[in-house]
């Protein structure tokens, strides 16, 4: 199992502080597979029907929401990529409703999510097995602030336990 410490402050920008406060420990691959079974007994002891429903208007539905999460860590994982990768030039932000509203993940059957969401923690995972710890702290440009892959890679299960929770809690 990798172990990846835990970023310090300075190495992203407060606004991923939300996100990075909702994990603990350095046990990286543990955690990032534990996380695959918490969602699939979700989401399997849900009627189908849930799936599809947002808890108020003008929200995501439970599939929507997984679609964001992968989206997210697909992108955080190419930015943490780049950036162990020596890259100079800043990467853009993203504006995660009209990549929810594009994918039109309601139209896509809930088990393609699961299984797509549980491939991309697999290919994250082998990506991270193969990155040399030093270059984890290099520091890179996203969505115009500096930050580490440490901190992308930490910011994966911070930001699904955020979604996690909300699923939970609201739907």
């Amino acid at each position: 199992m990798k172990t990846i410490e835990q970023p310090k402050e300075g190495e992203y920008s407060a606004f991923f502080s939300t996100y990075l406060k909702l994990v603990s420990g350095n046990n990286y691959e543990e955690q990032i597979m534990e996380q695959v079974d918490s969602l699939l007994e979700l989401f399997h002891e849900k009627n189908s029907e849930w799936a599809d429903q947002a808890y108020e208007e003008g929200k995501w539905t439970p599939k929507e929401m997984l679609g964001h999460i992968i989206d997210t860590e697909r992108i955080m994982t190419f930015r943490a990529l780049c950036f162990a990768r020596g890259e100079a030039s800043a990467l853009p932000g993203f504006d995660q409703d009209p990549y929810v509203q594009n994918a039109r993940f309601g139209e896509v059957p809930l088990q393609h999510l699961l299984d797509d969401f549980a491939a991309e923690r697999i290919s994250l995972l082998s990506m991270i097995r193969v990155l040399h710890d030093d270059t984890l702290d290099f520091v890179g440009k996203a969505s115009g602030n500096p930050i580490t892959p440490r901190a992308l890679l930490w910011i994966i299960p911070g930001h699904f336990i955020h979604h996690l929770n909300i699923l939970k809690e609201r739907y």
